[in-house]
Order: structure tokens, then C-alpha cells, then sequence
């Protein structure tokens, strides 16, 4: 590559808005359940997914240094060499009970994990029909497969239906979907998903990373929600580092898919494996999430209370009943201005730009979680509404 071709790529992102800024957060602030400090700053952080308020649970500090102290800090190797240890063994089992599937096979990262779901069960003569605006690294996964990619648009599962019933090869085909869409913080509407999957004979994967301990009458997610069993959704994908606080990510499946996926994953075969300290922590989160319902209620009570008070502001937001609520601004120095302006005030809520949602979308992703007061959502809603009048109205906000 010839000299100065990525800065001149660089000033090119600066002039669009669409460079990101890396913000390093220095301590986290233990008087304030969601604060943190950034650069000397205290603030109140609305961007993140700890949707469960766990990550500073002390529960799961003691289980990692109790842990660590037995098992070292590292797993030193794959999970098919060294590196699996009975802490991996036990947080699958509990996982797979969890989810009510057989059995559950842990990731490093949940990019890792739909890397295998799809690549490993995906033909190179089949077809994959995915959501729109699934994760970026489910549209990876399916183009890493050499399977024949077809996205339908966001949540019509009219349009997967069609996609299914023209391919070429019933019963090869990939149905995948998330549950909880992470820009949008809106459901996928699994039901017919599953219909239109089992009518086409096409196995059904739904990444669950942002509905797992937090959608459903119990907090199993998506699945529980719409009364979903393992025969509607073979293939369920979630996360350990959004809801439950830590880090990994798991696949949940019968016997047969967890033993292949297991012998022929690349990302799974040939990376070290999750420390074990970290597979004590998750244990100790799932635990605690299923003893402490509590914070399930209380962060969705949180998200309805915010779209109550935004309505009276005048602030629109996504139509959402999950933790995330989005403020969709369209433009991303419009929406990077807003941002900026909730950091000076105290409040840290990312603005999220193309290429990560499409172009024209740009938004506000206000995350919720159980470690919010309710004075913190109202104070954010009365910042938020004073800088949004302050600016043109855009296009592309929603009611």
C-alpha cells in the first residue's frame, strides 16, 4: 500500500463523523451502581449492556479470585488439549440446563461462537436467509461459510418465508435471526420465524445475546418469552458479557450438533480457552441472575419509565420494551453533537453510525440497567430532551 493511502482513508472517516473515539475508562465508581470514571470524570454510563447490574457483584469477584487462586490465571491451552478445566465443565452444564437443551458448548467470544454455528452446519450448496440487521458477525460467519447468502428485511417473516421456500435444496437451508436486535432493542418475531423454518425443513439459529437473563418470565431469553422449545429453535447462541455481567459466550443444542461443533469448529478448536477464573465468575453470575429475579423486573420497570418520561419530553424513541432505546437522529455529526453534549453533562451514550447501523440511521443507544436509580433515567431524560430541542428535528426519529 502506497505511503499516506490510510491517513488520507482516515481524514475521509473524520470528515463523514465516522471516526470512532476510543474512551478509556480509569475506575469504576463504586458510590454510583452505573458510574464510572473516564479521564477524571464521574459518569453515568447509559451505553453499555450490563443489563443486569452484575458486573461489579461481589459474588462474582469472590468466585474469579477464589478460582484463580486454585486454577492459575490462564487456561494455557485449547480446550482439546489442556485447557479445559472442571469449571468449563460444570458453567456448560448449568448453561445447558439453563437454556433446557441438552447440552451447551462455550466460546471465547460471541463473534467466535456464530462463526461456528453457521460455518458448521452451513453446506456450500445450501442457501442462508438471515435478518437484515443481525449481527455483523453472523453476516461474517455466512459469508466465511461459501453458503449462498440471502438477507430479508428487518423482522418480515413473510419475506424469510418466501426466501426458504425458493431455495434449491429444502432441508440444507439456515434460518438465523437474533432475538433482541442490539441497535433496535426490538424482538424478532420468532414464532413465525420458527413456522416459516419448519415448513422449509431448514434448521433455525437465533443468537440471543441481548435477550438471554433479561427477556422471558424466568430471564431464559427470547425463546422463553414466545414458549419456543429446542425443536422450534435447534440452535441457540448467547453471550456471558452483556446481561450476566462477565465474558464468553455459549452455543446451546442436542447431543449430536454440541459433538460436532466440538470436533470441526475452527474457532473453537484453535484458540486457547476461556480462563477458568472467568467460567467461575459466569457460574457464579447465572446463579445469581436466577436467585435475584429482581433485577430482571427492575430493568425493564427502568426502560418503561424512560419511555414514559421521553414521551412527555417530546424525545422519540424505537418502538422497545427491552433495555435498549434507541434515539434514531439520522445524521451522525447531528447525532455525534448530542453525544457530546450528554458527556459534558455527566451522561455517557454512545453515537452509533454507519457502518455499524445503515446509512441515514444514525442514533443514540440508551442502554438501561438494574444499577440505574430512577433519578439517574429522569436526570438523563431532561438532559437528553434540552439538547435534542436545541437542534433541527430530524426525518428519520421515530415515535
Amino acid at each position: 500500500m502506497k505511503p499516506g493511502v490510510l491517513r488520507g482513508r482516515l481524514a475521509q472517516l473524520a470528515a463523514q463523523h465516522l471516526q470512532r473515539r476510543r474512551r478509556t475508562v480509569t475506575a469504576l465508581d463504586r458510590g454510583e451502581g452505573a458510574g464510572v470514571v473516564v479521564d477524571g470524570r464521574r459518569l453515568v454510563n447509559f451505553c453499555g449492556n450490563d443489563y443486569l447490574g452484575l458486573k461489579q457483584h461481589p459474588a462474582l469477584a469472590e468466585a474469579l479470585a477464589r478460582c484463580a487462586a486454585l486454577a492459575g490465571t490462564g487456561s494455557g491451552a485449547s480446550h482439546l488439549v489442556t485447557g479445559h478445566g472442571l469449571e468449563h465443565e460444570q458453567l456448560e452444564a448449568e448453561l445447558a440446563h439453563f437454556t433446557g437443551r441438552p447440552r451447551a458448548l462455550l466460546f471465547s467470544t460471541g463473534y467466535m461462537a456464530n462463526l461456528a454455528a453457521v460455518t458448521c452446519l452451513a453446506a456450500r450448496d445450501s442457501r442462508i436467509v438471515m435478518d437484515r440487521l443481525c449481527h455483523a458477525s453472523l453476516i461474517d460467519a455466512a459469508r466465511l461459510s461459501g453458503a449462498r447468502l440471502r438477507r430479508f428485511a428487518h423482522g418480515d417473516a413473510g419475506a424469510a418465508a418466501a426466501a426458504l421456500q425458493s431455495a434449491a435444496a429444502p432441508g440444507a437451508d439456515l434460518l438465523v435471526s437474533d432475538g433482541v436486535f442490539s441497535m433496535d432493542g426490538d424482538l424478532a418475531p420468532l414464532p413465525q420465524l420458527a413456522q416459516a423454518a419448519a415448513a422449509a425443513e431448514a434448521c433455525l439459529i437465533v443468537d440471543d445475546a441481548h435477550g438471554l437473563g433479561v427477556m422471558g418470565a424466568t430471564g431464559r431469553g427470547s425463546l422463553e418469552h414466545f414458549n419456543l422449545d429446542g425443536e422450534a429453535v435447534p440452535i441457540l447462541v448467547g453471550t456471558l458479557g452483556k446481561a450476566f455481567g462477565c465474558f464468553g459466550a455459549f452455543i446451546a443444542a442436542d447431543t449430536d450438533c454440541i459433538e460436532w461443533l466440538l470436533q470441526t469448529a475452527r474457532s473453537y478448536l484453535y484458540t486457547t480457552a476461556l480462563p477458568q477464573p472467568v467460567a467461575a465468575a459466569a457460574r457464579a453470575a447465572l446463579a445469581v441472575s436466577m436467585a435475584e429475579s429482581w433485577r430482571r423486573e427492575r430493568v425493564l420497570e427502568l426502560a418503561a419509565r424512560l419511555r414514559r418520561g421521553a414521551a412527555q419530553a417530546g424525545v422519540p424513541l424505537l418502538p422497545s420494551f427491552s433495555p435498549i432505546q434507541p434515539v434514531v437522529l439520522g445524521d451522525s455529526a447531528r447525532t455525534l453533537a448530542v453525544s457530546e453534549q450528554l458527556f459534558a453533562a455527566g451522561f455517557w451514550v454512545a453515537a452509533i453510525r454507519p457502518p455499524t447501523v445503515p446509512k441515514g440511521a444514525a442514533r443514540l443507544r440508551i442502554t438501561l440497567s438494574a444499577a440505574h436509580s430512577e433519578q439517574q433515567v429522569d436526570a438523563l431524560i431532561e438532559v437528553l430532551a434540552a439538547a435534542l430541542h436545541e437542534l433541527p428535528a430530524s426525518p428519520h426519529a421515530a415515535a
